[in-house]
């Protein structure tokens, strides 16, 4: 895929996940940016989604209003065993939710940094952490692919539906290698393909930015984790993910094509 290319997708994915934060901020419709992995401007609606996704109660209160925004495919945290004191990267963190999560797994000893590339989502994020002061969390405009991350200073990477997302995916991994510590991990909450995307799916720029036109099947996800350098790869799809990937878009039959996945792999 040509360099121009991933620009654009990159660039249609930043315009709908603004919409979101934009419409999330006003209390307006989200219009077609509802489709971003099933985000919806009611707060009620969001708490409902984040629970089938495996977030209980008890994870919705402890976070800033406005944190959860019913974005996601999973949680990341519930597989990522953290530990006090530990330093984690939060790749595509929107409005915060997961980092707000982690930092309270890791404490005041821990770190948790959340990357975005979404200028209107960081400003959400960083303005949810200041309102419910969580010291232990910053917020960092960037990219996936090229992460604003000291080599080697992570010792967990979170991501919740958004590796999909990425044009160069073989890209993301080098570089989460790249920042994680030696024995460091991913646990990561993703959409995969169940069977080979029909070219109608993969070139809607619609359900790209619905998490469903860029994701990969498993076993390129394997090979590019691999190449990454990654060992102790382990990648489960969720068949019941389906029940809720249809709403992502309605009508449309992608619960045939995607499903949710726990990944999760070690850097040696």
């Amino acid at each position: 895929m040509s360099q121009a290319k991933q620009d654009e997708i990159r660039q249609n994915v930043r315009d709908a996940y603004s919409e979101v934060a934009t419409a999330s901020n006003n209390g307006d419709c989200c219009g077609e940016a509802t489709s971003c992995c099933g985000v919806s401007e009611d707060a009620q609606i969001n708490s409902l989604i984040s629970t089938r996704l495996g977030y209980s109660q008890q994870h919705l209160d402890s976070v800033p209003d406005g944190a959860d925004m019913g974005l996601g495919c999973g949680n990341p945290a519930a597989i990522a065993s953290l530990k006090a004191g530990e330093r984690v990267l939060d790749l595509g963190s929107g409005g915060g939710f997961d980092a707000f999560l982690a930092a309270q797994e890791v404490g005041d000893t821990g770190y948790v940094i959340g990357v975005d590339m979404t200028p209107a989502m960081l400003s959400k994020a960083r303005g949810n952490a200041e309102r419910a002061g969580f010291g232990n969390v910053e917020f960092r405009l960037g990219e996936i692919e090229h992460l604003p991350v000291a080599d080697g200073s992570i010792d967990v990477i979170i991501s919740n539906c958004v590796i999909n997302l990425s044009p160069n995916k073989a890209q993301v991994f080098r570089d989460a290698f790249r920042v994680l510590k030696s024995g460091g991990r991913l646990a990561i909450s993703d959409v995969v393909a169940s069977t080979e995307l029909p070219e109608s799916v993969r070139n809607d720029p619609y359900l790209h930015s619905a998490c469903v036109a860029g994701a990969a099947q498993v076993d390129e996800l394997q090979a590019l984790l691999t190449d990454a350098g990654f060992v102790n790869i382990h990648i489960q799809p969720k068949d019941e993910s389906r029940e809720f990937i249809r709403d992502w878009a309605p009508g449309s039959g992608v619960e045939d094509y995607v499903l949710s996945a726990v990944i999760e792999a070690v850097k040696p």
